[in-house]
Order: C-alpha cells, then structure tokens, then sequence
C-alpha cells in the first residue's frame, strides 16, 4: 500500500483537537510545524504554545493515536522549540473558532516573537482593546491576568455583563 500524501496527513491532523480548547484542531492553533516522509517514516515536528504547557504529552499521543488510526505504522514525534511558538500562529479559521467558543483570540499583532521591546513597541505601552465574544462590545475590563488556563487572562464585558476568557499573546 502507497503512503499516503503529506497533504492527506494534514488533512487528518486538521481533525486532532487540542484538548485544551477543543473546538481548534492542532493545526488551527498552529503548532504542527511540519510534516515530512523520511523514507518510510512520517516525521511530524510539534511546537508547543510554552516550553512547560502541561497538555504536550497529551497533544503528542493525540497526534499519535489519530495517525496510527489511518494506518502509519513508522511515526517520529520531533518537538521543534525554535522558533518559539506564537499566537500569530493561529488561524483565521481558529481565531473565529475561538470567538464563537466565547473567548477572545490575541489581538493581532501583539504577540511576543521572543523580542520583549518588540513587543513593548508594537503595544505603544497602552492597555489592549480585547473585544467581547458573546456581544462585540469593546467595554471590557481585565479581571484577572490569570484564566482557566495559564495562556489566557480573565475578563469582563461591562456591556452585556458576561466574564470570557481572552487568549494571551504569547
């Protein structure tokens, strides 16, 4: 049996959830970096969102398991840590999953790229604009810099009222 396209297996990753935040798919969040044969080896190269994210292990046998499912037998997992991951990284596709999913994806542009004064510039040093989810109210407020995960913060609509959680940029 031939092996299947790279394109195919793209494909089947578009369909690996993160289990963070499930309705983005792996590659949504941006994080599959590559996908190559190696002779008979398909080498997928993995970057987490942070070098300590606690759901890599979890992404990696979700990876594993999904591809072994469409029958890859000879599989290499390499995690790729530079260049850092960012959340520049995520799709327009995945940016509106996560506005419907009722968290607020990064402002663009704000990520980190691993240059703090970058970052510090592109910011202007004045708070984000982090618009609502559930009603598109720019009336927000920062409750905590710390969410339900350690990648976002929380926050609350003075508007509609309702607390979300927004994806840091990282």
């Amino acid at each position: 049996m031939a092996a299947p396209s790279v394109a195919q297996v793209w494909d089947w990753l578009a369909e690996v959830p993160d289990p963070e935040i499930p309705v983005l798919s792996l590659t949504d969040l941006g994080i599959i970096r590559d996908v190559a044969w190696q002779d008979d080896t398909l080498v997928v190269k993995v970057t987490p969102t942070y070098s300590g994210c606690p759901a890599t292990s979890i992404i990696n046998l979700d990876i594993e398991t999904a591809l072994r499912g469409h029958g890859i037998d000879k599989l290499r997992l390499e995690r790729q840590m530079s260049p850092p991951w960012t959340t520049d990284w995520i799709t327009p596709e995945g940016r509106d999953k996560l506005r419907g999913y009722g968290i607020a994806p990064p402002v663009d542009g704000t990520a980190a790229d691993g240059v703090l004064a970058g970052r510090i510039a592109r910011l202007g040093g004045h708070n984000l604009t982090i618009v609502c989810p559930r009603c598109g109210s720019t009336n927000t407020e920062k409750i905590s810099q710390f969410g339900s995960t350690p990648c976002k913060a929380s926050y609350r609509c003075k508007d509609c009222l309702e607390p979300f959680d927004y994806f840091k940029c990282l």
